[in-house]
């Protein structure tokens, strides 16, 4: 589309994309200018000991030990108040009566506080200490679940601990699998309920204390628990659900 000018030229400019994208910076730079968010705090080795620590204490009885031990595992809060706000790990304590195992337990809690304040992922930590077996051989501990080593189950307090506080997140069964496991337990009870009132037992020792599992039941190799039992030439468990045919 032509111009005509009807005025004299006195003077001329080349207008350049920059020039027009300045002229249009102030209408559209309050809209523009995205906001400060708040300043998220990770867990790093620079952070300070607070005062105060929120803390759980749990017990570990070993027959592989007199006393008890108790575990105390005590968390820094980050971020607190906030939607960013975090539980972690910060330090650990061991105590027990017992004195024989006083060397390694100080450096355990000593190392693992230590990965602990260094910050990053430390759930590494779980599958390192599971992963240690006592040349003198494993034990149920109460519930029928096998712990190959005192420091496995120390490994699995600190499991549980970080399940509790969300670094870890356990994949729970769905309802499927409660009611296919929930099935097999009330049929396996219903077989064996006239054995029991005729005052035949099961001549195998029981699984541990407090445990909810048949006596007779053998250790899963996918959960570590004694609740595997047989049932029409199927070995299945009756904690996680497990089954193996042949």
């Amino acid at each position: 589309m032509a111009v005509k000018i009807s005025s004299k030229i006195k003077g001329y400019s080349v207008i350049k994309p920059e020039d027009k994208a300045k002229a249009q910076a102030p209408a559209t730079v309050a809209a523009e200018t995205p906001r400060r968010g708040a300043e998220v705090i990770q867990m790093h080795e620079q952070i300070e000991r607070p005062e105060v620590l929120i803390g759980s204490t749990y017990k570990i009885k070993s027959p592989l030990v007199e006393h008890a031990m108790y575990v105390t595992i005590n968390d820094i809060v980050l971020n607190a108040g906030t939607e960013h706000e975090l539980r972690r790990p910060f330090e650990v304590f061991i105590n027990s009566k017992s004195m024989d195992h006083f060397q390694w337990i100080v450096a355990l809690t000593r190392i693992m506080s230590a990965v602990f304040r260094k910050g990053g992922d430390c759930t590494f930590l779980v599958e390192e200490m599971r992963a240690v077996f006592d040349p003198r051989g494993g034990y149920f501990k109460a519930g029928g679940v096998y712990m190959p080593s005192i420091v496995a189950e120390i490994g699995a307090v600190v499991e549980d601990h970080m399940k509790r506080i969300g670094l870890i997140h356990d994949p729970e069964l769905d309802e499927h699998q409660r009611a296919l496991i929930q099935e097999k337990r009330a049929a396996y009870e219903a077989r064996h309920a006239e054995p029991a009132a005729a005052g035949r037992e099961e001549d195998v020792a029981v699984t541990g204390e407090g445990t909810s599992f048949p006596p007779s039941a053998t250790m899963c190799h996918k959960c570590s628990t004694k609740a595997v039992v047989v049932m029409d030439g199927c070995a299945t468990c009756l904690n996680c659900g497990y089954s193996k045919c042949g």
